[in-house]
């Protein structure tokens, strides 16, 4: 007997509906894991294309067997987006998805127990608008979600030249820094006005129960020009 399909979050429905009101045709997923996040997408019922890309080996086989079956869904060979291209060291924790090219900021083992690192990986390293032209076609509207803890930002620099071609984007966003030189939200907020792009919604992210606090956030990010000016 087949099981049922989840039922979608209503913050997976309000992104869904963000991504169908701009028509987004591809989502290009950075820092996919083993495909948490185009899994959603699809449980939400959005069928356009998606391009996960995970630096790590061993987490990209996940993420492979995670796409097999989905046509629509495409996994690059493993691969990290950054500033420059190259090779990237990425400290490997115990939580895949805690990994990261930063240290953790020392009082964070206090809060978390995955804020540690039990080896590291070379991977390689490319910018993004490097890649691009070989997963969005002309006519193509993309949109671009990163979940790099804390390596956003360089993300963002290698995106430079591709900026304009965006509908929108998601970052995750920190309202408490996890890893050494992790941007805060209000600035990465700025930062994103400053390149022409406005919040349409927030998600909610980790929360610490041992301080009762919520940790991070996703922003969902448009191109301003593409708003309408009543709020649509």
């Amino acid at each position: 007997m087949t099981e049922p399909a989840p039922t979608p979050s209503k913050d997976t429905r309000a992104l869904v509906r963000v991504l169908d009101r701009h028509e987004v045709t591809v989502v290009l997923d950075v820092g996919a894991n083993v495909g948490q996040y185009a899994r959603r997408l699809r449980q939400g019922g959005w069928s356009g294309r998606i391009v996960s890309f995970e630096p790590l080996p061993a987490v990209h086989a996940g993420l492979t067997a995670a796409a097999a079956g989905d046509p629509a869904w495409e996994v690059p060979a493993p691969l990290a987006l950054g500033d420059r291209d190259g090779e990237l060291t990425l400290n490997i924790s115990a939580e895949s998805d805690m990994s990261s090219a930063l240290p953790f900021r020392p009082e964070m083992a206090e809060l978390l127990d995955s804020a540690g690192y039990r080896g590291t990986a070379v991977v390689p390293l490319r910018r993004l608008d490097g890649v691009f032209p070989a997963h969005v076609r002309d006519g193509d509207r993309p949109f671009l979600k990163i979940d790099t803890q804390g390596f956003e930002p360089a993300v963002l620099d290698g995106a430079q030249a591709v900026l304009d071609r965006l509908v929108g984007l998601q970052m995750e966003l920190a309202l408490v820094p996890v890893y050494e030189g992790e941007i805060v939200w209000q600035a990465m907020i700025a930062q994103l006005a400053g390149l022409g792009f406005e919040p349409v919604l927030f998600i909610p992210g980790y929360f610490n129960r041992r301080t009762a606090r919520l940790m991070s956030m996703d922003g969902i990010f448009i191109r301003r020009d593409l708003l309408d000016p009543l709020g649509g």
